[in-house]
């Protein structure tokens, strides 16, 4: 592919610098973006658990509850 983009007999220092350049900016942001898929992955992870444990907690207030009688159930709030 880069013999056609860059025939071999056209392609001097300038040139071959230039595509040095371009990895060299794209090995960057290939790294860049792996340690911020990173740290998504872990934060991914934490609201998880904080989600699970929200979830329980939530799930075993309902199954606590029982209905009241008329005389324990509280006012309506206006």
């Amino acid at each position: 592919m880069l013999a056609k983009v860059y025939p071999l007999r056209e392609m001097n220092d300038e040139t071959l610098e230039k595509i040095q350049t371009k990895i060299a900016f794209l090995e960057r942001a290939a790294t860049e973006l792996s340690d911020v898929v990173f740290r998504q992955h872990k934060e991914i992870q934490a609201l998880e658990a904080k989600l699970k444990a929200v979830m329980e907690r939530l799930s075993g207030a309902q199954s606590d509850e029982s209905p009241r009688p008329p005389e324990q159930e509280r006012p309506p709030h206006y």
